[in-house]
């Protein structure tokens, strides 16, 4: 009687998961199209500033990287959407914006080598709130985003995975394989990085950042 008790108590516990970071997945064709035309000269520009490089490493283990486009008014209808789904992520999260604006603080498109070897170590970014990417040319061929547990005390104590290849609350890291027209949206904090690409077809992506700033900064 007393085991089947214990069993009773075991089964009726509730659980509840805090403090997680949440990534949010749309993908958005109607963008696609105009952004990718709007993209080549950007590339086409980064390339003419990295010929130098190019001819050096043979178009090896290159990330071609745009300057802000932000204000590329190519790029409006994206960069409006952005802002849109930007401030919903926050909100979602129970934070109180009535006091803040939204500021992209930058906005690039980024091409890896023809020749493969592209590739972007872990790392995040450093006072803003909101990241994100918009992929336009990948494939199941292509480099593909890694996000890592943002938790420093979590990752001092990990144990061994009973299975790593599935999806639970302990992994340390998952992978996403996008296809083009697909939006991804994370808090600025959690870590990332993108997988070496092998140069077997095109792998193009848009990135920003935006922070939340108070208002009577931002009007002064």
């Amino acid at each position: 009687m007393e085991q089947e008790n214990n069993n009773q108590e075991v089964n009726n516990i509730q659980e509840a998961v805090y403090f997680g970071s949440p990534l949010w997945m749309d993908y958005r064709p109607e963008f696609l199209n105009s952004s990718i035309t709007a993209s080549e000269k950007h590339i086409k520009e980064a390339k003419k500033r990295d010929k130098e490089l190019i001819k050096k490493t043979n178009d090896f283990g290159i990330s071609y990287h745009s300057g802000n486009i932000y204000n590329d008014p190519e790029f409006k209808n994206l960069t409006d959407y952005i802002k849109l789904r930007s401030w919903e992520f926050m909100e979602s999260q129970g934070f109180d914006l009535t006091n803040y604006g939204l500021v992209v603080n930058e906005m690039w498109v980024q091409e890896f080598s023809k020749n493969g070897g592209g590739h972007h170590d872990t790392h995040i970014h450093q006072n803003n709130h909101v990241s994100g990417f918009y992929f336009l040319k990948c494939s199941n061929e292509t480099s593909y985003p890694i996000f890592h547990d943002p938790r420093p005390a979590a990752s001092m104590t990990k144990l061994p995975l009973k299975n790593p290849e599935e999806i639970n609350l302990g992994m340390e890291s998952i992978r996403f394989v996008p296809t083009p027209g697909t939006i991804m949206i994370f808090n600025s904090y959690v870590p990332h990085q993108f997988a070496v690409d092998h140069g077997k077809d095109t792998f193009r992506f848009i990135h920003w950042n935006a922070q939340f700033v108070i208002n009577n900064l931002i009007n002064k």
